[in-house]
């Protein structure tokens, strides 16, 4: 398992992160909180997996990923963000007052997904450690949440003739192939053959399947922790998420092909591996992202369904 001490200090980096003036520096804390989830997702690891993802998250910590928080604006440093908060008494009802500053904007998709990730996270950590729910915490994140109310969609990359696009820019096709989902069932199923289908195609922009995956995490948890009505709302944002991400062209041809990893991340072997060959921002992606498809991947039950998949998703290990 991952130390217990990184869901405490996830969930402070998360709280404070409204200091930056920019809901993105959400990132950071939200990484640490994913990391030790995933151990909880994950048991019967060989040690030294753990050992590796505790120190990626010592590396996120120390501010080795830091291009969505600007430590100046914030006045604080980046290892500052996870120093314990005041101490007080819990209060009941975290999930609650996260769940409604996530209604507010989850109808729409909201800068891929994060509005929604970074709710149910916190919302999760919370339920299950409600010893950390003290006022100070759940009131940072919840400003961090409300911080989404009024953001795009999010980024997608267009070429080198067309540039940066903001989603709201966008207009994805009527023919798209992304089939209707009214349910998380469906919509796992649907991530699922997605990654299958277009893990090794270069699409650079909209999280990536990163993204899409965590986004779906996400919407499956808030489910799995009584927010089921909240969850259901947030399906026609995830799938116009994956829509806007289906609209951009394969680069390929201008970035370079993707790579696959030689190992999959269960294998200590992996881990020798710390920093990716072609993505950007993979310090917290990898390990947010390992913990998202094992709650996606859960919902698929035919194991060769599965194998197909984990063999794809070590194109994002790379």
């Amino acid at each position: 398992m991952v130390s217990f001490g990184y869901i405490y200090k996830g969930l402070c980096g998360m709280a404070r992160a409204p200091r930056a003036k920019n809901t993105m520096a959400g990132h950071l804390g939200a990484a640490v909180v994913a990391g030790y989830l995933y151990g909880e997702e994950a048991p019967g690891l060989d040690p030294k997996v753990y050992a590796a993802v505790e120190r990626d998250l010592d590396r996120v910590m120390r501010g080795e990923e830091a291009f969505w928080y600007d430590q100046e604006k914030a006045g604080l440093a980046i290892p500052d963000l996870f120093k314990p908060l005041p101490k007080q008494p819990p209060a009941p009802g975290a999930g609650e007052v996260i769940a409604k500053a996530l209604a507010n904007n989850i109808g729409r998709t909201r800068q891929s997904g994060h509005n929604v990730i970074f709710s149910a996270l916190a919302i999760r950590a919370l339920h299950d450690h409600p010893e950390h729910a003290t006022p100070e915490m759940v009131d940072g994140i919840r400003k961090l949440i409300a911080g989404f109310d009024k953001a795009h969609p999010g980024r997608g990359y267009f070429g080198r003739e067309n540039g940066w696009k903001n989603g709201n820019e966008v207009t994805p096709p009527g023919d798209d192939d992304v089939p209707p989902y009214d349910s998380l069932q469906e919509m796992a199923e649907v991530i699922v053959a997605e990654l299958t289908r277009s893990a090794g195609v270069r699409r650079q922009g909209f999280g990536g399947l990163f993204h899409l995956i965590n986004h779906a995490a996400a919407l499956i948890e808030l489910a799995n922790y009584g927010h089921g009505d909240l969850a259901q709302e947030g399906i026609p944002a995830h799938r116009h998420h994956l829509r806007l991400w289906k609209c951009l062209p394969d680069v390929g041809g201008e970035l370079g092909a993707l790579v696959k990893a030689d190992k999959p991340p269960t294998d200590p072997a992996y881990w020798s591996r710390t920093k990716s060959v072609q993505w950007s921002g993979w310090l917290t992606h990898r390990i947010k992202t390992l913990y998202g498809f094992a709650i996606v991947r859960g919902m698929i039950k035919e194991p060769a369904r599965r194998a197909k998949a984990d063999a794809q998703f070590l194109y994002l290990m790379a």
